[in-house]
């Protein structure tokens, strides 16, 4: 599927910030950047047209589209709803650890009662990416002691194992999320109004994802940039985010090496670095091989 947008010089600019640990290093022409975010290719054109290639392609624009076409009626339009969703009690659920190469897939669900709605503004509960890691590691604690929540890891040789043509990204996000959330809302039994999935993939084709599964949760809300419209999402960010951090510090201390975030060219190199100390199978316990990194390190390595 490709999808092609116009954006202005401030969108321009947010793009440029988002995908800056995702571009892929070959120049083109007349190109600004591409970059590749799970199984989306997105490239930025000099003339201001971005062109979204892949199956979640239409998901990734509508994210940038709905920034650009929020004129003041459709900005009023869209608070109102929001507001409907951020009052409320609501299951949310939100993953982190999609877009690094070290380091696990960490998919959280939580509930948040309307009346904790201010406890976790008071503490400053927002989307994950844009709270460093210290604020989080102080607040998480706080969060998870209050709310109710269920959390699921997959390790990278797990990852690996089922990561196949049949098998991508999107679908093992779908089933973790699938699974954390069938788990709180039938063991814990919240008096919720809303379930809310942050969308990465259209409702069809996450049920898609998912119709082999014998325990499916339906009446899902799908929003986009869910974390910033909803506190239980967001809450299910931070906490996803704490046992990332923490069980990405537990890699790096099996080999020993200080294993750097995100998919950019620091990758590569420490990389390289565990295979020349481990051996290229040692990648597979602690990478996502199915990213464009592990080309780029084993093309470098010299036997």
């Amino acid at each position: 599927m490709n999808v092609v947008i116009k954006v202005n010089d401030e969108i321009k600019k947010k793009m440029i910030e988002y995908y800056k640990d995702k571009k892929r290093d070959k120049k083109i022409p007349y190109v600004v950047f591409q970059a590749e975010d799970e199984d989306t290719v997105i490239t930025m054109y000099e003339s201001g047209k971005v062109m979204f290639q892949g199956t979640s392609a239409d998901v990734d624009a509508s994210m940038w589209g709905i920034a650009l076409e929020n004129t003041k009626k459709n900005i009023d339009k869209t608070k109102e709803v929001n507001k409907k969703y951020y009052n409320a009690s609501v299951v949310g659920s939100d993953e982190v650890g999609t877009g690094d190469y070290f380091g696990p897939i960490v998919v959280t669900a939580s509930f948040v009662d309307k009346k904790d709605i201010k406890f976790l503004e008071e503490l400053g509960v927002g989307d994950s990416k844009k709270i460093d890691d210290e604020k989080i590691l102080k607040i998480a604690p706080k969060i998870a002691k209050k709310i109710k929540y269920r959390s699921m890891i997959l390790t990278n040789k797990e990852y690996n194992e089922k990561y196949n043509k049949d098998t991508n990204m999107n679908k093992i996000k779908a089933i973790m999320h699938n699974s954390v959330l069938y788990q709180l809302v039938n063991e814990e039994k919240p008096k919720y109004n809303y379930i809310i999935v942050d969308e990465f993939a259209r409702e069809k084709r996450y049920y898609e994802y998912i119709k082999d599964i014998p325990n499916i949760q339906r009446n899902i809300t799908f929003l986009t940039k869910a974390e910033d419209k909803n506190l239980a999402v967001a809450a299910s960010s931070i906490i996803s985010r704490y046992i990332f951090l923490k069980e990405f510090d537990k890699l790096s201390d099996s080999i020993h090496i200080p294993l750097p975030k995100g998919a950019g060219k620091d990758v590569d190199t420490t990389g390289e670095e565990v295979v020349e100390k481990f051996g290229e199978d040692k990648l597979k316990d602690i990478a996502k091989l199915n990213f464009k990194n592990t080309e780029r390190i084993l093309h470098t390595m010299i036997y």
